[in-house]
Parts: C-alpha cells; sequence; structure tokens
C-alpha cells in the first residue's frame, strides 16, 4: 500500500492527539489548558506519579520530561497499544472518517496470513486448557499445586497441557477445519523430512502462552514433566508470528503495571514471572529462553527507564549478569539505565518468594545495584593489585568499556565513579599497609629526599615570578608545583581536596601523570620525573610546608589557600576572555584600554600576592586588592551616563 505523506497529515489533523493519547492516562487538569490543546498526564510508559507527560494538540506531538518518550499519534499507537504501522493508520483513519488507500494484494495476503495465524494459535490455547482439565492431566496438576498455582492462577495465565500424543492437538485443529500448512506454520506441529503427517511440537508438557503487547498469542513456552527429557522448556520456533529476541513474557500485562507506578522486573523464567505477578510485582517480565537481546533491552527501555534484573542466586545468574554488561554498556544513556537484584544462592525468585514471602523478595530489590557496580566487580573480584603494571591494566580495561558509552554526561559520571571506587580501594590498602598509630609517609621518587634545609630568602629572590616581566602561565605552573609538592609530603591530605586536585588538569604530561599516581596511589617513572623536578624548584623547597613536613595543619591550609588561588586565577582569565567576547566588534579604543587595563591590574595583583611562595597561607589582602577591585568593579565596561 502506498500511504502518501498528505494522507498521513490529514489523518494526524483530524483526529486530535489527546483524544488519542486520553485512553491511556488520567489527565491533571489543573496544570492542563483544555481550550489550547495543551495536556499534562503522568507518564503512560513509565511508572511516576508527577504529570510530566505533556501533549500538544496543536503540534501533534507528545513528550515525557521524565524517560523522554515524544512522538505523533502512530507513534503511540505503535509503542503503547503494540500495534503495527498500517494497523495504526487504519484504526485512526477510522476514526477520521477517512477511506484507505487501496492496500497492495501481497500486504493484504500478508495480513489475512498473520490474521489466520492468530486465530490459529488461539485455537491451540483453548485445546490446552481443555486438557489440563483431563484425567490424563494429572500428573501436571500435581505439578502446579506444588509450585503454589490453583486454578485462578492458571485461568489468570491461560495455562495448559499438552498430553503426550503424536497428532492430539493436530488432529484437534484438523477437526476443525484448520488446514495442515497453517498449523505447521504457526509452528504447532513439525513435518518430518520424510513427507510424512505432521506431528505435534509440544508433548507431555506444561504450556504457557507467550502474548504479544496487544494480548494475541503469537507462541507458546512448554515445561516437560519428563525428567530425563532433553530439555527442560521447549519455546514455539521462529514464524510469521514470533521472535524470541524480540519479545517478552507478560510485556502487556507488565507495561500497564508500570504505567501505574509498578517497577519492571525481569526475571529468568514463566514461573518466576507468574510468582513475582501474584506476589504483587505486576511489572515483571522474562526473556523467551535466551540471554537478553538487544531488542529486548530497547522493549525494556520503551516501557521504563531503568528495569531491574533479578538473577538467580548462583553461578548461572552471576555469569548472565556479566554477559549482559557487555551488551548495555553502548546502550546506556540518560533514561535508559538497568539496576540488577541478586537473589540468595541457590534460589530464585518463586522459590524465595514460596520461602520466604513477598517481603523477603522486596528487600532483595531495594538492594539493587547499578550497572557501574557490576562492572567494577568483574574486573576487581578476586584479583590483586599489588604493582604498577597490574593497574594500569585495570584502568586499560575500564576505560575500554566506558569509552563503549555513546553519551558524553553518561560517560563523564561513569568515569568520576569508577575513580573514587579505586581511590577507595587503593587508599584504603595504602593505610592498612602503614603500622599502626604511625602517619603514613609521604609519597617520594626512591632515594629522594622531600625536605631540602634551605633558607627561603634566595630561592624567593630567585623565583621567576619575582620578575613583573613573568607570564601568566608561569605564575599558574608555579602554584600548581606548589600544590603537587604538598600533597606528595602530606599525602593524607589528598582525600579531603581530591575533587579539586582532579580538575588542576596540568599542561604538562608528567605533571599531570603526578596527579593521577597521587589520586591512585600509585609511581610511575613520569611521575616521579615530574616530581623531582617539582622539588628543585626554589619556591618549592623553601616552602614552610616542606621544610616543616611533619606540620600538617599548616600544610592544609595552604594547599587549601593554593587550589583557592589558581581556581580564581583560571575563572577570572576566562571571564575576561567571555567580556572581551562579548565586546569584541564593538569595542572603541577606550573600551580596548579598560580590557587591557584590567588584565594588568590581574596580572600585578597576582604577581604581587606570589612573590614570596614560602610564605604561603600568611596575609595577603592588601597583595591582592587591586585584583579583586579590577574584578568586582568590571572596569572594562563604560560607565553609563
Amino acid at each position: 500500500m502506498s500511504l502518501s505523506p498528505q494522507f498521513l497529515d490529514e489523518i494526524r489533523a483530524r483526529v486530535p492527539l489527546s483524544r488519542v493519547i486520553g485512553r491511556k492516562v488520567v489527565w491533571d487538569l489543573r496544570r492542563s489548558n483544555q481550550a489550547k490543546g495543551d495536556w499534562w498526564a503522568p507518564c503512560p510508559f513509565h511508572g511516576e506519579k508527577t504529570a510530566s507527560f505533556h501533549v500538544d494538540d496543536q503540534k501533534g506531538f507528545y513528550y515525557c520530561f521524565g524517560c523522554h518518550a515524544k512522538g505523533d499519534a502512530l507513534t503511540f499507537l505503535r509503542e503503547a497499544e503494540g500495534m503495527s504501522f498500517i494497523e495504526a493508520v487504519e484504526l485512526l483513519a477510522s476514526e477520521a472518517g477517512l477511506q484507505m488507500p487501496e492496500r497492495d494484494p501481497r500486504q493484504v495476503q500478508r495480513a489475512d496470513r498473520r490474521t489466520e495465524l492468530v486465530e490459529v494459535m488461539e485455537q491451540a490455547v483453548r485445546w490446552f486448557r481443555m486438557q489440563l482439565g483431563m484425567g490424563v492431566a494429572q500428573s501436571a496438576r500435581d505439578y502446579l499445586t506444588r509450585r503454589g498455582l490453583d486454578a485462578a492462577a492458571c485461568e489468570q495465565f491461560g495455562i495448559g497441557f499438552a498430553p503426550d500424543q503424536r497428532q492430539g492437538l493436530f488432529n484437534a485443529l484438523r477437526s476443525k477445519g484448520v488446514a495442515d500448512a497453517l498449523i505447521v506454520e504457526a509452528g504447532l506441529c513439525a513435518k518430518p523430512d520424510d513427507g510424512g503427517a505432521p506431528f505435534d511440537r509440544f508433548r507431555g508438557r506444561i504450556m504457557f502462552p507467550i502474548r504479544d503487547a496487544r494480548g494475541r498469542c503469537i507462541a507458546f513456552g512448554g515445561r516437560s514433566l519428563d525428567p530425563n527429557a532433553r530439555a527442560k522448556y521447549l519455546n514455539s520456533p521462529e514464524t510469521p508470528l514470533f521472535d524470541k529476541g524480540r519479545n517478552l513474557y507478560n510485556v502487556g500485562p507488565a507495561r500497564a503495571a508500570v504505567a501505574k507506578g509498578k517497577p519492571l522486573l525481569v526475571a529468568e523464567g514463566y514461573m518466576d514471572v507468574i510468582a513475582l505477578v501474584r506476589a504483587g510485582f505486576e511489572g515483571a517480565v522474562a526473556p523467551l529462553g535466551t540471554a537478553i537481546t538487544e531488542d529486548q533491552l530497547r522493549l525494556m527501555w520503551r516501557i521504563s527507564p531503568e528495569p531491574v534484573i533479578a538473577l538467580d542466586g548462583d553461578s548461572a545468574g552471576l555469569r548472565a549478569a556479566m554477559r549482559l554488561i557487555d551488551l548495555a554498556l553502548p546502550m546506556t544513556a540518560p533514561g535508559q539505565a538497568l539496576r540488577f537484584a541478586f537473589l540468595p544462592e541457590g534460589q530464585d525468585p518463586d522459590d524465595l518468594i514460596r520461602a520466604r514471602g513477598a517481603g523477603a523478595m522486596a528487600a532483595v530489590l531495594d538492594e539493587s545495584r547499578p550497572l557501574i557496580d557490576l562492572l567494577w566487580r568483574r574486573e576487581t573480584e578476586g584479583r590483586v593489585f599489588d604493582s604498577p603494571e597490574r593497574k594500569a591494566a585495570l584502568d586499560k580495561v575500564l576505560g575500554e568499556a566506558i569509552a563503549r558509552i555513546p553519551d558524553k554526561d553518561t560517560r563523564d559520571h561513569y568515569f568520576a565513579t569508577l575513580k573514587n571506587l579505586k581511590w577507595e580501594m587503593f587508599g584504603a590498602r595504602r593505610r592498612e599497609a602503614a603500622p599502626q598509630g604511625q602517619a603514613r609517609q609521604p609519597w617520594q621518587p626512591r632515594g629522594m629526599r622531600v625536605a631540602l634545609p634551605v633558607a627561603p630568602a634566595a630561592p624567593t629572590r630567585a623565583s621567576r615570578l619575582s620578575s613583573p616581566e613573568a607570564g601568566e602561565r608561569d605564575a599558574e605552573a608555579l602554584i600548581e608545583a606548589m600544590i603537587l609538592a604538598i600533597c606528595a609530603t602530606h599525602p593524607q591530605l589528598i582525600g579531603a581536596v581530591e575533587a579539586r586536585l582532579e580538575r588542576l588538569d596540568p599542561e604538562d604530561a608528567d605533571r599531570a601523570q603526578l596527579v593521577h599516581d597521587l589520586l591512585a596511589g600509585s609511581q610511575s617513572q613520569a611521575g616521579q620525573r615530574a616530581l623531582e623536578s617539582i622539588m628543585a624548584e626554589p619556591h618549592v623547597r623553601a616552602a614552610p610546608a616542606i621544610l616543616r613536613s611533619q606540620d600538617g595543619t599548616g600544610a592544609a591550609e595552604i594547599l587549601t589557600n593554593a587550589l583557592d588561588r589558581i581556581e580564581a586565577r583560571r575563572v577570572a582569565r576566562e571571564e575576561i576572555a567571555r567580556a572581551e567576547a562579548e565586546i569584541e566588534g564593538l569595542a572603541d579604543e577606550g573600551l580596548t584600554w579598560r580590557v587591557a587595563q584590567s588584565n594588568r591590574a590581574r596580572q600585578n595583583a597576582d604577581h604581587a600576592s606570589l612573590s614570596d611562595l614560602s610564605d604561603f597561607g600568611e596575609d595577603r589582602e592588601a597583595l591582592v586588592a587591586q585584583l579583586r577591585a579590577a574584578i568586582e568593579n568590571q572596569i572594562w565596561r563604560k560607565p553609563r551616563r
């Protein structure tokens, strides 16, 4: 069928978007403006209590500020109702009173074929349900009773039984006039290679109907009662209705439950989902006999921004979680996260709920952990990082994992969190390694003394900062050197300024490596080289915080002051650069002169305040007054008349 853009625009224009979506949501009438076609409601795609879902009738679009779902009427029908594109168009055209264009005969044939297959599947559901009540299904009923499933549960989930007969279902469907080809195409029977009569695919199994988001049966899962069966669970094969990698068990009811505020839980099997739903966790789904796929992940995120993967408490469950890390990382983004809940060892959700009740399951879910925790666990558990090479290997593998995340903000947060985890691990080990009651020794290059007895006066006079011609970058480099020297001499101070130290971002590669070494508690050749160079600086060797290496209190004050100073310098430089950019092309000669004077005033104030770095931490108010006045008064701007 050929659908022109004009036809699609016409049906969108004739049917208000709020009418289509209003069947699924309850509008917040206090916030909505009906006269203007401006509507607000809790989002139907993810559980929430506030009205963050916005519908604009004039533009014909919806958008959720929580999960970022967006689209038009056709998109909504496809995502919320599980319709195909053609089905959504047909529904809207009917409401708009428009005649659908003539369809391609091949498309009509395919649609009609799918309709026939769905009807065959529903007939099979009814037949399996009937068989469960027969005498031949006594063992199946006993099994279901032992698993805590009564008649109401079987009715709710359509559970049935396939007797151990070669052609039981096949003959029943044929007696109702269903063609052999349809039975085989639906995946209910298989045709032998020798060309004989088809035979039932499911025999001697408890049957679980698998339904799509619209509630139509598209496949079956069968649980064998024979302990010696080759496959404990058997699913329908791929058919025109069923793609096991793109569907989830119980997806329709779970979507409705999540829209009412329930969490989306992902369990491993049918019985787990049934147990969870009956215990009050209605937002439960399960993959269909395979590991979770990309398509299933996308389907989960269309339902909820943060599904909880509830895994069995055994090695297989842990392995499944670790495999999912590599699949999920390249797909994570704001509104697309995962959490993992691990059950007690040897138990699945069904076991836990039957043994200890729904409260125990809720407690497990409350302890769920984000994806990054699993990544850290996978790369560190059972390993020893007692050398720079091993730590570097950890950095490498974590860096490669984070690099696969496409969203920059998410990537940055992963990086920051992993940095904290590394600091906690390696920092704790350093503290434990030190003798009890003894302070941690300064970090320093091998064979080098950190504190050198040099008188402050001459080195101060020899400092590059004492020269009025000292460049701006030179001044920052000297403050930076003091910060790194204090951190190396007093490593116990690093934890309090860790975040600020990360932002130091030295231009020199060796110094950047030294920052990394200080934060990670490691030593590298480049870091040692940078520290040796820093300790040779006259203003560093003469600083009281270095000469009196046991005075941690004074060093902390000086370190904080130095960090304040370098950050203030960089902020001031950025502000002046921004001001110059704003007035570029508009400045007259006088205005340009004011900007130059402001910059010069700041530099002079910095040079004055830094001319005696050996006395970091002493009174410098008079020395920086010129800078403060220049910045606060914004002397680069013309006074208003």
